[in-house]
């Protein structure tokens, strides 16, 4: 069957070759073969972790969609984890339905949406979701057929089970083994599992893995952690911010005009940083989350490669957001996230060490630690600003899109300016589904994304218009200029992201009618989406 239906995709593609050659025709028409679709989604990683985007992570599986398709460098998110994903599913605006940066889909905003899994659904699709999912519903009444994963919220462990984190198994309580686990694993066999079921199956699927990794806390193991404990322990984060930054300009990933952003004034020099082993460590933890997580998309992508249909399948690689500044600055034997209790937070009754430090170190589970705002400065390398702020490095994440039978130009560096909001009108036009005015007796909001098909063929951007941004803090994008303020009542700001994408020259106060211009339009958006301020 699978090979039946590489034979009629093939003939789609040839149509859809010539329908290209139209300025405004669609990517393919309702009666033509329908791809796969893969969503992977990091979550708090860095605009420049993976070795594809200049980092010293070893990311080879992610490196490989990028060599085999495009590295998107201009794509943004919403700074936060539940309002990216409420942009991603929904494809409007997370503040249209009911998350400005604490929460989605009440249900005042509810009848006003609808997810791409509904659609697709509906459209034939096979639909599979596995890992973080923060809705009010479970996933598998937001139109996953299959569902694993926790109905994330504060408190995490990448080992045990924990208070209000329930795990569940599309849609009944899953039971976690008495040992063996490991979330980041967990989700790669279930994905894994998902597809083989999906390959089965005479229709095409779609499958959205949310991982957590890299998110706090530092859980990793050992075999791990030691390949990059002297990575760090004998390089620091100001050289290796330098040598990120290196790698990016040879490859292209960033203009010559640019210059490396200046880190936050309290990050100290490494060559004075006192606790050179702990700090090593943490960052040393972070990278074998990241690693751990490209097994995961090395497993996912041999599925594929088991299947026959890599040729016939979209695979989006993104962040949530961009790297955050959480981690206390020095050794505390205080927790840092002050709201969990170390007697209770595990539901095996272990405690959990209180603090970190040279006798506290992170990545097994008895412990609770970020990686602190020096490695979160270098991870959003050359970026300024940390998640939840509305400055790049909160803002614009990895994007690596591959989808063979599509994208001609393996390798290539796409710089046109997307925002996750565009995904769900991507799946939608790569499928050849309609988006409707009503579903399931709701009036939906119109999409406010727009379609990457065009800029996947290569004939066409996205074209402009304006992106906004409203959480911690608000901004403006239009065009190549950029408005932005770090808090409600702080002055704006002002950058030519062109010549200066790290935000190292305010130019506010030389443009002050530009200033004017975009805070009006940025009111009028929020007035729009329905933001209170």
């Amino acid at each position: 069957m699978i090979r039946l239906i590489e034979k009629r995709f093939s003939l789609s593609i040839f149509v859809l070759g010539f329908l290209g050659s139209f300025p405004n025709a669609p990517a393919q028409s309702q009666g033509a073969s329908q791809p796969n679709m893969v969503i992977l989604m990091a979550d708090d990683m860095g605009w420049s972790d993976a070795g594809c985007y200049g980092g010293e992570i070893q990311t080879p599986n992610i490196d490989r969609l990028a060599n085999e398709g495009l590295r998107f460098t201009q794509f943004y998110n919403n700074s936060i984890c539940g309002p990216t994903r409420a942009s991603l599913l929904t494809g409007l605006y997370c503040q249209q339905v009911g998350h400005r940066g604490d929460r989605w889909n009440e249900p005042k905003d509810f009848s006003r949406c609808a997810t791409f899994a509904e659609i697709l659904q509906d459209a034939g699709y096979h639909t599979m979701m596995v890992g973080k999912w923060q809705g009010r519903d479970l996933a598998v009444k937001r139109g996953f057929g299959r569902f694993f994963g926790p109905n994330c919220q504060a408190l995490i462990s990448y080992y045990n089970e924990v208070q209000n984190n329930d795990f569940y198994l599309n849609g009944e309580r899953w039971k976690f083994p008495e040992s063996g686990f490991f979330m980041t694993d967990a989700f790669a066999d279930y994905s894994v599992r998902f597809l083989e079921e999906a390959g089965k199956q005479d229709r095409p699927f779609l499958l959205y893995t949310a991982f957590i990794a890299p998110h706090w806390p530092l859980h990793a193991r050992e075999k791990d952690i030691a390949p990059y404990r002297r990575v760090y322990a004998e390089n620091g984060w100001n050289k290796l911010r330098d040598e990120r930054f290196e790698r990016q300009r040879k490859r292209g990933l960033v203009p010559p005009s640019w210059s490396l952003s200046k880190a936050p004034e309290d990050i100290p020099n490494w060559e004075k940083e006192p606790y050179k082993d702990w700090q090593a460590e943490r960052m040393a933890v972070y990278a074998a989350q990241i690693a751990c997580m490209d097994l995961a998309v090395g497993r996912i992508l041999e599925a594929l490669d088991r299947a026959g249909v890599a040729e016939n399948t979209l695979v989006l690689f993104l962040s949530d957001n961009g790297a955050t500044h959480r981690g206390p600055p020095k050794p505390t034997t205080a927790h840092f996230a002050p709201q969990l209790e170390s007697s209770d937070w595990r539901l095996d009754g272990v405690s959990m060490n209180p603090g970190t430090g040279p006798e506290r170190l992170p990545g097994g589970p008895e412990t609770f630690d970020a990686y602190g705002k020096p490695w979160g400065n270098l991870s959003n390398t050359p970026l300024s600003g940390f998640k939840s702020e509305a400055y790049e490095g909160g803002i614009r994440t990895p994007l690596v899109v591959r989808w063979p039978n599509v994208i001609r130009s393996d390798g290539a560096i796409e710089r046109s300016v997307g925002h996750v909001i565009d995904i769900f009108p991507t799946l939608l036009d790569a499928a050849g589904a309609e988006y409707p005015e009503e579903f399931q007796e709701r009036r939906l909001a119109p999409l406010e994304g727009r379609s990457l098909v065009p800029v996947l063929q290569g004939r066409d951007s996205l074209g402009d218009r304006d992106l906004c941004w409203d959480a911690f803090g608000q901004a403006i994008r239009r065009g190549d200029w950029k408005l932005v303020r770090a808090a409600e009542e702080a002055p704006w700001e002002l950058y030519d992201l062109e010549n200066d994408g790290t935000e190292t020259l305010n130019r506010a106060s030389q443009f002050p009618e530009r200033v004017a211009e975009l805070q009006e339009a940025f009111r009028n958006w929020r007035t729009r989406v329905r933001v209170n301020p």
